[in-house]
């Protein structure tokens, strides 16, 4: 193709590079193959040259050139649209999963820079009438020999098809609980996995819920595979963490494989997939509870368009795999370069997270003194607990008196929190928990229990917790640590208020943490503050002494 700027006289059967206005009303727009009229205006006009492109033996018009490269890459369940100003689109003629392979598109962009090819992503779930493709030819023409080039690295297994998924497709569930678990958590996962199918066209066949056991899961699956349902997906009470934990050993226990164990997507990760001779099983994450886009919704989609996952598959999720900000990072991304949160957990959510201050203890290993009351760089130590959560993100501050409730209470007034008085003090810091709890309104989607003893604690700890609490994503407790050690606070969804309030002593809590420990989150601090209490006049010493005090 020559591209020249050449007298009006030269340029018959060239196509006009740009749109050329001759007057008022009269105009040539950019494209048009210029005709003896054309040359006539321009000379008319006193146009000296007009730049333009000739076409050469062995050219293909872009509009052809695109077209032809549309027509070859089409496969079932996709059309294409009418080639105009060199490009061509390719439109999804059903819905399903987009299927081509990734190499093949790179490796025709490569063959000439005059065509251009851009697709949506493998494997996205398309619905009909959308665009999954399109071709764009830059210049107005390519040289023959490069469409050849793209024609010959075509063949039919990797052209561009579109997977349907069968609305007939009957999916079986299995969902286990253990004693004492919360049936409302099996409930949100057979809504979250029912309204994943709806939106892919299906429904939820049959439901089987169980024991968490090995024997009563490998009955579930045998008496959901007798009713025909493939894929079997399974919700376990606890989330599978080894190929040979209770799920897929029920799955082996009922005649089938193991085929893959962990996903590289996040979040996702303790998904794991098998089959029971012909029938697909799919082991849910704990986070596909959550609506929010997460590995099992790539896993699901393609399973249910009937498509093989080889391990190959798998490790190629990773790339694009991480899909939010995982919240146990010492330093989130966004902060990392000083930009706004963005992350999905603060998208559209508000959270409305009381805070507790327990200022209720008798100090007994501190002498006559209420230790709460000794001061820190001029403020009590009750004062820099309260001031923390003053100046975070909570929604309200209660603080929980006993020992010595009208001295405290005293030394606190004129502050905006709400004072509330245990006069069971002595019976542990349960009985102050609980009180805090029982004061607060119904709307509380969680609380954050500070000690009003740990006076290095600052807002940032605390916000740190609210930041990373997610219940549908089994986030509902969440625990501060430094250097591997969990410390406090210690934040608690409104969830486990019941559970909290059957409590007795100082060291229940334990009880529950121990009971949904695939529920907490142990967020990561930059310093030691929240493993520090002062509890003896060493340590108030000490911590005065590090604090420039004297």
């Amino acid at each position: 193709m020559i591209f020249a700027a050449l007298p009006p006289g030269d340029t018959m059967g060239a196509v006009l590079a740009h749109t050329m206005r001759l007057s008022a009303r009269k105009v040539i727009k950019k494209g048009t193959v210029l005709e003896q009229h054309h040359i006539d205006l321009m000379l008319e006009a006193g146009r000296a040259s007009v730049t333009v492109a000739k076409l050469e033996s062995g050219d293909v018009t872009e509009d052809d050139a695109a077209s032809l490269i549309a027509q070859a890459l089409i496969g079932e369940h996709v059309e294409t649209t009418r080639a105009s100003t060199g490009r061509c689109n390719l439109v999804a003629s059903s819905s399903g999963v987009l299927v081509y392979d990734p190499h093949l598109i790179t490796s025709l962009n490569l063959i000439d820079e005059a065509i251009t090819i851009a697709t949506l992503s493998p494997y996205d779930v398309v619905q009909k009438g959308q665009m999954v493709a399109t071709i764009k030819i830059n210049p107005f023409a390519v040289p023959q020999s490069a469409l050849d080039q793209i024609k010959n690295k075509i063949t039919s297994a990797n052209i561009l098809r579109i997977a349907q998924i069968d609305p007939a497709t009957q999916v079986g569930l299995v969902l286990t609980n253990t004693q004492g678990g919360r049936e409302n958590l099996l409930d949100k996962a057979s809504q979250s996995l029912s309204t994943r199918l709806e939106n892919l066209g299906c429904s939820l066949f049959k439901e089987h819920r169980c024991d968490h056991d090995e024997v009563a899961i490998k009955n579930a699956i045998l008496e959901l595979q007798k009713t025909d349902c493939d894929p079997i997906v399974i919700c376990g009470a606890t989330a599978t963490v080894d190929r040979r934990d209770v799920v897929p050993a029920g799955i082996v226990a009922a005649g089938g494989v193991i085929t893959q164990y962990g996903i590289p997507v996040d979040p996702g990760n303790l998904l794991l997939l098998g089959n029971l001779k012909e029938t697909r099983v799919v082991v849910m994450p704990g986070c596909a509870r959550s609506l929010k886009l997460n590995g099992f919704d790539w896993i699901l989609s393609r399973t249910l368009a009937g498509l093989n996952i080889s391990r190959e598959d798998v490790a190629a999720l990773s790339v694009g795999g991480l899909l939010e900000e995982m919240p146990g990072r010492p330093l989130s991304r966004e902060r990392a370069v000083s930009t706004s949160d963005t992350s999905q957990l603060a998208q559209g959510t508000v959270k409305n997270i009381a805070a507790i201050v327990l200022a209720a203890g008798r100090s007994t290993r501190m002498g006559d003194d209420n230790k709460l009351l000794s001061t820190v760089q001029g403020k009590s130590l009750l004062r820099h607990a309260i001031d923390a959560a003053s100046n975070s993100n909570a929604s309200s501050i209660t603080v929980v008196t006993g020992f010595e409730n009208e001295l405290v209470g005293k030394s606190i007034k004129g502050l905006d929190v709400a004072i509330i008085h245990n006069p069971d003090f002595k019976d542990g810091m349960s009985t102050s928990v609980q009180r805090g709890i029982a004061s607060l309104p119904d709307d509380i989607d969680g609380v954050v229990v500070c000690l009003g003893d740990m006076p290095g604690v600052q807002a940032s700890h605390i916000d740190a917790l609210i930041e990373a609490f997610d219940p549908e994503l089994d986030r509902a407790i969440c625990v501060a640590c430094y250097a591997g050690k969990r410390g406090n606070p210690v934040l608690w969804s409104q969830h486990y208020f019941s559970e909290i309030m059957q409590l007795s002593g100082d060291a229940g809590a334990r009880q529950i943490l121990r009971r949904h420990a695939d529920e907490i989150v142990e967020v990561r601090m930059s310093d030691d503050a929240v493993l520090l209490d002062i509890d003896t006049p060493q340590a108030l010493a000490d911590h005065q002494n590090n604090s420039g005090v004297t």
